[in-house]
Order: C-alpha cells, then structure tokens, then sequence
C-alpha cells in the first residue's frame, strides 16, 4: 500500500486577502490535485498594524471549500516561532512550501523552517517573489541571507532573482519556474458585459492599472502618459482599480495638475476576487508602467482574461510578455508608454495580440510549478 505523501505550506491564506493568499490557496489546491495530503499554515498576525499600508488585512469573503487552513503564526512572536515550528518538525510532512517575499519575515520563517529541518525527513522549499525588495531598507540583505540559510532549495519566478539568489549561496539546489496563471478568478464574460456591470461607456476606450498601488509600480509615469496630446486625442481613459499603500495625495495632486479629471476613473478600494474579472474584462489593455520589478502576478492575470499588455523593461517584468506578440516592452518613460498605446490602437493590435496570448499562456502552468518544487526537493 503506497502512502500518501504530504506537503504542508506556511504562508499567507485566507482570511488575509490578496495576492500571496490568492498564490498559497491555488498551490496548495494543485498538490492536491497530485495526490498529496494538504494544510496551510497561516498566520494570526502577518503585519503589526503600524507597518501595514492598507485599509485592513483581512478578506470579508468565505472561507474557501476544500482547504485545510491553519490560522497558527505570530510574524513577531519568537516563542509562537518555536513553537510553531516544533509542531510541524513532529508532523514530519514529506515537504514544507514557503513563499519568500520580504525581508521582514525572514526571522519568523526562516526559525520556523530550521527547526523542521531538524527532523531530518522533511525538504524545506522556498519559493521566491523578490530576495532583494523592491523598496530597500537598512538590513535587508542580512534578513535575506538568513533566510537563504534556513532552506533546502529555491524556486525563482524570475530569472533576474534566480541570478540574485546565487549572490548569497551558489550550492543549494535552485530552479526557474515562471509565475503560473492566476486562473482562480472566474471565467471572463464580454467586454461589453463586463463595461456594463462597471457602469462604463460600452463604445469607449480603457487601460487598467491593477493592483495594490505603490511607488515603485509606476502610476505617476502612466498618468503623465495620459496628458500627453496624442493620447487625449484619442480619447483613451484609465482605470485605477486597486487600494493605495502608499501616500494618495500626490497622485490626487498630478491628476488635478495634468487635467485628468475625466481621464481617470479612480476605484481605490481593495478589489476582492470576485470582482477582479469585471476590470480585465472590461479594459482593451493592461498597464503595468512599473519603475523596477521581478515578476507580476498582475501579468498572469491579465493572461488568464487574454488581455494584452503594456509592460516596462525593468527587471524581470520582460521575460513574461514578449515585445510586439503578447504586447509591447516599453522604456520606464511616459512619452515610452504614450507611443505605445497610441500605435495599439492605432494599428488595431487587438486581435493580432489575443491570438498570441493564447499560445503564450500555455507555458505558465501550476503543474509546471508543483514538479519543479518536487524536483528541487529530491
């Protein structure tokens, strides 16, 4: 009789909302889906209040069917680390999955995964947004190599972190597997449906800006872009559909200063997964005007709606979207994003793009990522 194997993650999950909790849940469901025994671990407190920029960190919808989820971890709680992790070294889990994304959880998960290693039975494997973040601060790379030290291997979604990560260790056993497709958030329905249910005008011309909005992802350089002549004349407006984590009044000011009043539709509340379809559907095309990024889960969503996209080349954000077959690759610039827009709708790109989509997207698979973590554990 073969016994079933077992994979634990440890990690966001609902009730935390977003993208990471979106990644965990739909990971874990594919391991099932192999035939592996599945829990989540989440945690009880993610952020201290004081260091979380949004509105709240915790989802209003139900809890999701068929996911054992586990609300256990403390992120600045050391005694509910060790305990914690001396819990999960006695379970003896063929595997623990880690999703790394910032510095800051580096002492609360890389204890918890050390004192599993223990066991010696349980592979420990991380999978890694950014090594080094985005927004920097004084001792990042001190957490993240301690971080680096806590695991068995690594899966890099970019193969500009892949490259990062041999900066601090070059003999752990590491892969590239890019972002798979964020296909959790419902069949897409017409764009003419979807502009229906946003209240938009059915005839009209809309980009997307999706996402938790930060510095670092370019909203100042797109709104810039939409005061340029050529893209008022051809009377495109932005949707700006995603909670602000970061300061908004300087992005009130630009808009006020540009004259983009009735350019701009402004939906800065969290969007929760049920309504994120509407915005995909509803947008002709999907900007991402970042300033520096690794990979976009916002990309793998705009796939999954066969939406094309404007991406910047910064990072690894370039790798995903292949200049002028998925989308266009533009310089970090507005005049860059401005002439880029103007020339997809001038030459009717719509379609061209679409087709391509439809093929590119095959590549980025769960199940692709599921049998890279299980071949960088064996």
């Amino acid at each position: 009789m073969t016994t079933q194997p077992s994979m634990i993650m440890i990690g966001s999950a609902w009730p935390l909302r977003g993208g990471l909790s979106n990644f965990n849940e739909r990971l874990v469901r594919e391991f099932i889906s192999k035939g592996y025994k599945c829990s989540i671990h989440t945690f009880s407190l993610q952020y201290p209040s004081f260091l979380f920029p949004g509105k709240t960190q915790y989802s209003t919808e139900p809890a999701p069917d068929g996911l054992d989820i586990h609300i256990s971890l403390n992120s600045v709680n050391p005694l509910n680390w060790i305990l914690t992790g001396l819990k999960i070294k006695r379970m003896k889990p063929e595997l623990v999955v880690i999703k790394f994304w910032i510095p800051f959880m580096a002492p609360c998960l890389g204890t918890v995964a050390r004192i599993i290693r223990r066991n010696r039975h349980t592979k420990v494997i991380s999978i890694i947004d950014n090594i080094i973040p985005h927004e920097k601060r004084p001792g990042d790379r001190m957490l993240a190599r301690y971080w680096v030290g806590s695991a068995d291997g690594f899966v890099a979604m970019s193969k500009t972190v892949l490259e990062q990560l041999n900066s601090f260790d070059r003999l752990k056993p590491k892969a590239y597997c890019p972002h798979p497709i964020y296909d959790n958030f419902g069949k897409a329905v017409t764009k003419e449906e979807a502009r229906k249910l946003l209240g938009l005008d059915p005839t009209g011309k809309y980009l997307l800006f999706f996402g938790f909005i930060r510095d670092y992802k370019g909203l100042d350089l797109l709104l810039k872009a939409m005061a340029a002549p050529d893209m008022k004349a051809l009377r495109v407006k932005l949707i700006v559909a995603g909670e602000f984590y970061t300061d908004p009044q300087p992005y009130h000011d630009l808009i006020a200063s540009l004259n983009l009043k009735d350019q701009v539709i402004l939906n800065t509340d969290f969007i929760p997964d049920t309504e994120v379809y509407k915005h995909f559907c509803a947008a002709d095309l999907v900007v991402q005007p970042y300033k520096n990024a690794t990979q976009s889960g916002v990309t793998q969503i705009a796939y999954h709606f066969d939406k094309p996209m404007i991406i910047t080349n910064v990072g690894g954000l370039a790798e995903f979207v292949p200049d002028g077959k998925a989308g266009y690759v533009v310089e970090p610039e507005p005049y860059s994003i401005t002439d880029a827009v103007c020339k997809y709708f001038n030459l009717n790109m719509e379609a061209h793009f679409i087709e391509n989509i439809k093929t590119e997207k095959e590549k980025y698979s769960w199940a692709r990522m599921v049998d890279t973590i299980i071949e960088t554990s064996s």
